[in-house]
């Protein structure tokens, strides 16, 4: 009989940590420290660390998970409720959360709200009852405080416990408006963002204290309210038609956000006006189709994968026990110059 099957049988078909470092020779210390890649492994060698790799993907070594939170009363797992799970917003911070999270060995478990605070509240007493130690929230104004720590991305509302991310709104519409005028655009459409959307009325009161710092002047028939939850570029569709069929002149857009622009370029190009030599867009966020639209789209891009990583490292300094904790962590945009924009006919 085999070293490796003794191992195997004399442990009832697991092979442990203790395992490994018999076969190797090693005391479990030297391997526990390899195989969770604590700080002390840069100090073993790298033929050795190599060695315990090799060995412990041999026979099969899985870290009993269980035993550990057992042991230390831990899931290691956070808590991750979004709009929705693939839209290009949600699906850009999320990355960044699982970046973050696989980094520091947590898990997460994901939720849907829908903006429906009923939902909401469901999906985050399952999230609890599932052993989350944290919670992170994506386009919700979370209303009160939670049992855990969370991050709100983005938060606007100031409570107990919960570190809200959010963007300079001020400066994005700054970026955005100074670069349509400097384009020579005065005739701007909105599309305003739906009212449940966690950024839609600070983005929008931006923009008006934006407009009024430069005197520029927002026609109230050129702003289109979304009304719509469709998270695909079908959202901005109706409302481009909307806009092209008030006869109302404009000659640039600038919209909540990507799928919305994408949505209402569609409706220019069917009612004959190019873009950007008829008009010019700008959206907002910096999916990832934004750039391989046709044309390619001008927007503010937010750090969103940035955002989703920052949650979980606040999250788990939080769960960790760091006591003290920002009540805001606030992001800068930038402006993505494409081809959706370009300077005014004369």
């Amino acid at each position: 009989m085999s070293q490796d099957k003794k191992i195997t049988e004399s442990n009832g078909n697991t092979v442990t940590l203790k395992s490994v470092a018999a076969h190797v020779g090693l005391s479990a210390g030297t391997v526990s420290a390899v195989l969770n890649d604590a700080p002390s492994a840069k100090h073993i060698p790298k033929p050795t660390r190599e060695r315990i790799i090799a060995a412990a993907r041999k026979l099969d070594y899985r870290p009993n998970f269980f035993a550990r939170s057992l042991r230390k009363r831990r899931t290691f797992t956070l808590g991750v409720i979004a709009y929705e799970i693939g839209d290009g917003y949600s699906s850009s911070i999320i990355a960044g959360i699982e970046n973050s999270a696989r980094q520091k060995d947590y898990f997460f478990l994901t939720g849907v709200h829908r903006h429906d605070l009923e939902l909401f509240e469901r999906y985050s007493r399952l999230l609890l009852q599932r052993g989350a130690e944290g919670i992170i929230t994506v386009d919700f104004n979370l209303a009160h405080s939670l049992p855990v720590p969370a991050v709100s991305i983005p938060g606007h509302i100031d409570n107990e416990g919960v570190t809200n991310i959010v963007l300079d709104h001020r400066h994005a519409a700054d970026l955005a408006l100074k670069h349509l005028v400097e384009l020579g655009h005065q005739k701007i459409a909105i599309l305003r963002g739906h009212p449940d959307s966690a950024d839609s009325r600070y983005r929008w009161n931006a923009v008006q204290e934006v407009a009024q710092d430069m005197g520029l002047h927002l026609d109230p028939e050129l702003v289109i309210q979304i009304d719509s939850t469709d998270s695909s570029p079908s959202l901005g569709y109706p409302f481009g038609k909307r806009l092209v069929e008030s006869k109302r002149p404009f000659t640039a857009l600038f919209a909540y956000n990507d799928i919305s622009a994408i949505g209402a370029i569609r409706a220019f190009q069917e009612a004959g006006l190019q873009v950007p030599r008829d008009v010019s867009v700008v959206g907002f966020d910096d999916i990832p189709g934004a750039a391989f639209h046709y044309p390619s789209l001008t927007t503010v891009r937010q750090p969103l994968r940035r955002m989703g990583e920052i949650a979980v490292e606040v999250l788990v300094a939080r769960i960790e026990g760091e006591k003290e904790y920002k009540r805001e962590i606030a992001v800068q945009p930038e402006i993505v110059v494409r081809e959706s924009t370009g300077p005014l006919r004369s």
